[in-house]
């Protein structure tokens, strides 16, 4: 009897200490971010099938974690990846900090300046190996790519995939501008130059996001290897326009190029998820897929945003609200489906939990942190509202299920549409926007905390003056 007592006594210790050094092992992250891909692309956001093309993979990682449903992000793709990256809202990371000494930072579209802190950088205090394969759009001048703001490596373009449409015009002029001629794929190290690769022509296009995951594969069997923990960040270039497939998926669906470049993207997910699985880390790794906007804007490019209205440029659910997948094995709990409000700058802090992270005390930071809420400790999102913005331009706020647009846009435009008085919306009676809430003198009373929440952030704002300058 004391033999089987003292038996189960270092069984139950042994259990307890790998219990203990598994809680303590750093989780590594896949982070996959489309680029103007509508809430509505895949099926288990009501896609798939009636888009053209299946995605068992995307809907399968769906069925194994948690799927959002009413993710935000920002108007833009610029001003989104910038909220990703630090954490912080586009209009606080694009401010003209330094201007005053006559340091050209390019303002509005620029992307993000050396100072601020990302989530590579943050990552890579933590021990990890970080690297990025895609798109970067947040800086493309020296001592601002991706290896300069925490990444160990990089594989992609610096700019927008519409640069492909360059090359092979009969308009284009090479000499229009002293500083931007053709866009190259680049590659690039940590502390090492940027190199400049093929020119990115409608050609390179349809191989770019091939070569992406390739590049992706490469780095997480090379760090799983080695049991270092990573994170991968895949910023895929499609469904930017030009929206064109690969040669092996051109074709495929027999539904057009867009339902090719979507089944196209479910197997490339399929491998990622393959790899890891493969090599046994699945149960350590968080996997992530999401999108940096809504559709795109242009007609052409046939892009499906689900129940909401409109498209990316503009300040309604259609451009604002993306799918975003979670699944984090034992963590996040499975087939959890939640219309919480969750914004992209929530990831920086909630990352941090996970991994241990310090974010930075200088600076005021929008994100909140989403763990609990993500591994099912809370029912409700840690966050309440959501600004939004175009460029510097402040076009409303959300508040719970409210919304309220201080100015609009005219349909079928970009144009701003000034309003006498602020459209309010209840997004759960009236999904797409259509009737603005003020006809109903029961529910003005919803004025108070929408207007509380912009004068929050205004002052927020204002009271800003922590963040170092260049």
């Amino acid at each position: 009897m004391k033999n089987a007592i003292i038996t189960l006594f270092f069984s139950a210790t042994i259990v307890t200490s790998l219990s203990a050094q598994n809680a303590d092992s750093k989780p590594n992250i896949v982070l996959v971010v489309m680029d103007n891909f509508g809430y509505g692309e895949v099926g288990c956001y009501g896609g798939g099938e009636i888009r053209g093309a299946a995605t068992p993979k995307i809907d399968g990682l769906a069925d194994e974690g948690f799927r959002l449903t009413n993710f935000n992000v920002e108007a833009e793709c610029t001003p989104s990846r910038a909220s990703l990256m630090t954490g912080r809202y586009g209009v606080r990371t694009r401010k003209i900090k330094g201007a005053e000494e006559g340091k050209n930072l390019r303002g509005l579209w620029y992307g993000i300046t050396k100072w601020e802190v990302t989530i590579p950088e943050m990552l890579t205090d933590q021990g990890y190996a970080t690297g990025m394969f895609g798109k970067w759009h947040l800086g493309d001048t020296e001592g601002r790519y991706p290896t300069d703001q925490g990444f160990d490596e990089w594989y992609g373009i610096p700019r927008s995939s519409d640069h492909a449409f360059w090359p092979d015009s009969d308009i284009y002029r090479r000499d229009f501008h002293p500083d931007i001629g053709l866009m190259h794929v680049m590659t690039a190290k940590r502390g090492e130059k940027p190199k400049e690769l093929d020119v990115y022509n409608r050609a390179k296009r349809t191989t770019i996001d091939r070569e992406i995951t390739d590049k992706a594969i490469d780095f997480i069997k090379r760090k799983a290897k080695k049991k270092q923990p990573f994170f991968a960040y895949l910023p895929y270039t499609q469904t930017h326009e030009p929206v064109d497939p690969h040669p092996d998926f051109k074709g495929k669906t027999g539904n057009g190029k867009f339902a090719d470049v979507l089944a196209q993207t479910d197997a490339y997910v399929g491998e990622l998820l393959s790899t890891i699985d493969k090599l046994g880390i699945k149960d350590n790794t968080i996997f992530i897929f999401t999108s940096d906007n809504g559709r795109e804007g242009v007609q052409r490019s046939f892009g499906h945003t689900g129940p909401w209205r409109r498209s990316m440029f503009s300040p309604y659910e259609g451009s604002l609200r993306v799918p975003f997948i979670i699944r984090y094995p034992g963590k996040v709990p499975e087939r959890k489906v939640s219309n919480e409000l969750f914004h992209l700058v929530d990831i920086l802090p909630t990352f941090a939990t996970w991994t241990g992270g310090k974010i930075p005390t200088d600076r005021t930071l929008d994100g909140k942190d989403q763990s609990a809420f993500l591994m099912g400790q809370s029912e409700t999102s840690a966050r309440e509202s959501v600004m939004i913005y175009l460029g510097n331009v402040l076009f409303g706020v959300k508040w719970r299920n409210w919304k309220m647009l201080l100015r609009e846009m005219e349909e079928g435009s970009y144009a701003i549409k000034e309003v006498a008085y602020p459209s309010i919306y209840n997004l759960l009676i009236d999904p797409k926007e259509e009737v603005p809430e003020f006809n109903y003198l029961s529910d003005t009373w919803v004025d108070y905390p929408l207007y509380q929440v912009v004068e929050d952030f205004e002052e927020s704002l204002y009271n800003d003056q922590g963040t170092p300058r260049e």
